[in-house]
């Protein structure tokens, strides 16, 4: 089974930059949307970033302007560029895969959420101390 693999997480001080990698073999393909999502103890897991098999690009309104999702198909890795984090961003961050759409990461009304994508990675922790 193809499994997605995070890394790069770990601890940095508020202000900090970290960026998120995300091996995905055969995700590149064209026929997924991609993702970053993060779950905080106690909280649900919410969509952070996506992104479509034509690099349009979707955002959570608390990361616009500190985080950049991005993707090299010909590596088959996902990134997450994170800059400004602040300790509200510790969580622990996934990176997910969905063909619902063929590509696309939207429904016609809405972005996709987490319950849309099939494949998950296990996850790497963020810790943002202040």
């Amino acid at each position: 089974q193809v499994r997605l693999m995070e890394s790069g997480g770990g601890s940095v001080q508020a202000g900090g930059s970290l960026v998120l990698s995300c091996s995905v073999p055969k995700f590149t393909d064209g026929r997924y949307c991609l993702g970053w999502f993060r779950q905080a103890p106690g909280k649900e897991r919410e969509d952070v970033a996506l992104i479509t098999r034509m690099d349009s690009t979707w955002y959570e309104d608390s990361v616009k302007g500190r985080f950049t999702i991005s993707k090299d198909n010909a590596k088959n890795t996902l990134y997450l560029q994170m800059s400004n984090l602040k300790p509200e961003d510790t969580a622990t961050y996934y990176c997910a895969a969905s063909a619902k759409y063929s590509g696309g990461c939207y429904t016609g009304w809405d972005w996709l959420r987490v319950p849309d994508f099939e494949y998950w990675g296990q996850g790497t922790q963020v810790t943002v101390s202040s």
